[in-house]
């Protein structure tokens, strides 16, 4: 059942998290700039019918269909969870730590539901489409154009991160008519810098074409580095022209009660960031 229409005026933001607030959830309705047409949130381990190390809202198919960790069934329940929150099923992605980003649009969506694209990133200027990527300690970015034109979503692991995804999403968004510096982006739960543990080929990739990324690296022992993937991605976009950013600051490595983590657990349990603009001005609860 679909949350109940409110007057044009309330920002999708605002009626979005009254209803993840009525219906007892922690999941994040995001803290940023975007117009009150964009919808957006983060999901949290929390909502969902999964048990044991995936419990309880583990939106990843992955790893359900090689068996680990959950069931395919168990993990299409929790994704229909997600259907009162938003204007349509979100079309999942492929993701595989590269640069490809998918243009959504309403002649493609029922192709890319049934055959997930592959690619890390997710853009759209569709009403009612939905972009969304999974993550469990890689950094889920959200865009919006501020005057309301299109949005996107990227996943930005490291590897992704260092070869380009951030600046590909907003090339794909600039080309649908959203300009970089009319953009604004939110950092989603990732792991922190205290808690990502990286080696020299991580350090040096980064370093390598951007010397002021030392500065998002403290030497742990004598081989070993703490990364802050948040800093880094703030770098890249301020690179790409996004001079907008919110988010960062939760980490899902040492937050166990909130947040699932690869590196913690070993599990292929993942949480979703989510980003629409709303289908109609007279319904922005969706």
């Amino acid at each position: 059942m679909r949350a109940a229409a409110s007057p044009p005026e309330a920002p999708v933001a605002a009626v979005l998290a009254a209803h993840i607030d009525a219906g007892g959830l922690d999941w994040i309705v995001p803290d940023w700039p975007a117009p009150a047409t964009v919808g957006a949130l983060s999901t949290t381990r929390h909502g969902g019918v999964s048990t044991g190390a995936a419990a309880s809202m583990n939106l990843g198919i992955k790893g359900a269909l090689r068996g680990n960790d959950d069931t395919a069934d168990v993990v299409a329940r929790n994704r229909r969870r997600l259907d009162p929150f938003l204007p349509s099923p979100p079309i999942w992605l492929d993701q595989v730590h590269g640069t490809g980003v998918a243009v959504l649009d309403a002649g493609n969506a029922a192709g890319l539901r049934s055959g997930p694209p592959v690619a890390d990133a997710a853009v759209t200027r569709e009403r009612g489409l939905v972009c969304a990527v999974l993550t469990a300690d890689c950094l889920p970015v959200l865009f919006a154009d501020r005057r309301g034109r299109a949005v996107g979503a990227a996943h930005a692991g490291w590897r992704g991160l260092a070869a380009g995804v951030l600046a590909a999403t907003v090339a794909a968004l600039d080309a649908l008519g959203a300009p970089p510096g009319d953009l604004c982006a939110w950092l989603g739960p990732a792991i922190g810098p205290r808690a990502f543990e990286v080696g020299r080929d991580v350090r040096d990739t980064f370093v390598g074409d951007d010397p002021g990324a030392a500065d998002c690296f403290v030497p742990h022992g004598t081989t070993k580095w703490h990364a802050d993937l948040y800093g880094l991605a703030r770098r890249r976009l301020a690179a790409a022209g996004v001079g907008v950013v919110r988010g960062g600051g939760l980490c899902t490595m040492s937050d166990a009660a909130r947040f699932h983590s690869y590196r913690r657990d070993r599990t292929s349990a993942r949480m979703a960031t989510l980003v629409w603009l709303a289908p109609a001005a007279a319904d922005p609860t969706l």
